[in-house]
């Protein structure tokens, strides 16, 4: 039986993602599902850059805007709405793009992990907040060698998670890709360029209206997790608080986000079968139609 063929488009914020997977999808009889860890949460649109109507042009877009802030969506469950989507979008005779920047959506959906859907053990959170690494890394090693072979010994929220289902019963066990992926990862050769982007993009969500995003989420939600834990959200809420002033949070917004650029290039380097396409030196566009008209 023939695996499902999938095109993954990944790289860092404010590549163009979105611009290309809708040019893609355009041209290749695709639709998208979203694999952004932020994207799922309705509201948050200004501060996730979330793709607007006029910007998906008409192509269907999926896991965006499923759930509400105060409902946590796991990888797992990623995982089981990603393979539910795939396969409707195949039956239907169109090819399935997958894109975002969230790392661990795309190696979970790649055949890293079978991840089952374990809900999260708050308990167990905060002990472990005052556990060390070492220690809950040697715990991970027995219940389950093989998830403690896949995660870096420093990576303590995912050693958590892992701990979790270990000692839910349930075991994350290693399996093949069932998909045909080709997978095109967007990228530069000079990280100031992107950092530039990013720059006028934070800029441009303020503009669009970002300080009152953020004072609306947080009327309605409070100190919610998932708003204190988004870029773009939670440099603004002692702004808020009137505990600091808008163009210190901005600056705060810029220079997290830069980090976090850095760690989706790290992550995304560290991936196997990604064929990069330098969005500062390339015909990315040109490059990724060549690509994938071999393999569709």
């Amino acid at each position: 039986m023939n695996k499902p063929k999938i095109i993954a488009l990944s790289g860092p914020s404010s590549t163009g993602k979105s611009k290309l997977a809708v040019e893609i999808a355009k041209n290749f009889n695709g639709e998208i599902i979203s694999a952004d860890s932020r994207y799922v949460y309705r509201e948050m649109n200004i501060a996730t850059a979330k793709p607007t109507p006029e910007e998906t042009d008409g192509i269907p877009h999926y896991l965006i805007d499923i759930c509400d802030v105060t409902e946590e969506y796991t990888v797992g469950l990623f995982i089981k709405d990603a393979d539910d989507l795939i396969k409707d979008i195949t039956n239907r005779g169109k090819v399935p793009i997958v894109t975002g920047g969230t790392g661990l959506y795309f190696r979970s959906l790649s055949g890293t992990f079978d991840i089952p859907e374990v809900p999260a053990d708050k308990d167990f959170r905060e002990q472990a907040e005052n556990i060390s690494n070492d220690i809950l890394y040697e715990e991970l090693k027995q219940k389950n060698p093989a998830a403690a072979e896949k995660i870096h010994p420093n990576n303590k929220r995912k050693i958590v998670r892992a701990l979790e289902i270990a000692r839910s019963g349930e075991e994350m066990k290693s399996k093949d890709c069932p998909y045909d992926i080709l997978w095109l990862g967007l990228d530069v050769q000079d990280r100031q360029f992107l950092y530039d982007r990013a720059n006028q993009r934070v800029d441009l969500m303020y503009k669009n209206g970002l300080l009152d995003e953020a004072k609306y989420l947080f009327s309605k939600y409070g100190e919610n997790n998932i708003l204190l834990n988004t870029i773009g959200l939670k440099e603004l809420y002692p702004v808020i608080k009137g505990m600091e002033n808008i163009d210190f949070a901005l600056e705060e917004i810029k220079k997290n986000t830069r980090h976090y650029i850095k760690r989706q290039i790290s992550w995304f380097k560290g991936e196997n079968g990604i064929i990069p396409l330098y969005i500062d030196t390339e015909n990315v566009k040109g490059k990724a139609f060549e690509t994938i008209s071999k393999f569709v």
